[in-house]
């Protein structure tokens, strides 16, 4: 009686190497990845025709119905105590909603100018 001998399987692949690289790279984005803080309120900024967008860490976030918000802090007195010895050459990010009157902007320059702050960028959307 003759027996046939068994068919030999193919060897699997293995997929531990491709597991590895996966890890691998999640490490590497999670590692290089900017994480942002959430923003305190929602901002739509105005619109404009800017060449070069502003740029900068820290924003000063202004509310439509004028609230305010610096970090951690909420309301114009807090915000302005938070600002108080900013360094003078790093610039602040105003990021104000697109219905905040101007003359609330105008009225609060002088206020940050006397908190420390020199360097002001508008924060606004393209066209």
């Amino acid at each position: 009686m003759q027996f046939r001998s068994p068919q030999k399987r193919p060897a699997r692949e293995s997929v531990i190497p491709m597991i590895n690289v996966v890890f691998l790279l999640l490490v590497f984005f999670l590692m290089t990845a900017q994480i942002t803080p959430p923003e305190p309120f929602e901002v739509e900024p105005p619109l404009a025709d800017a060449e070069t967008p502003a740029e900068g860490k820290a924003i000063l976030f202004v509310a439509a119905d004028g609230d305010m918000a610096f970090e951690d802090t909420h309301g114009e007195d807090a915000v302005l105590l938070a600002l108080q010895g900013y360094p003078k050459d790093t610039p602040l990010m105003l990021r104000a909603d697109k219905r905040v009157g101007a003359e609330k902007i105008a009225a609060l320059l002088p206020k940050l100018a006397a908190a420390g702050v020199r360097r002001l960028k508008l924060v606004s959307a393209s066209r």
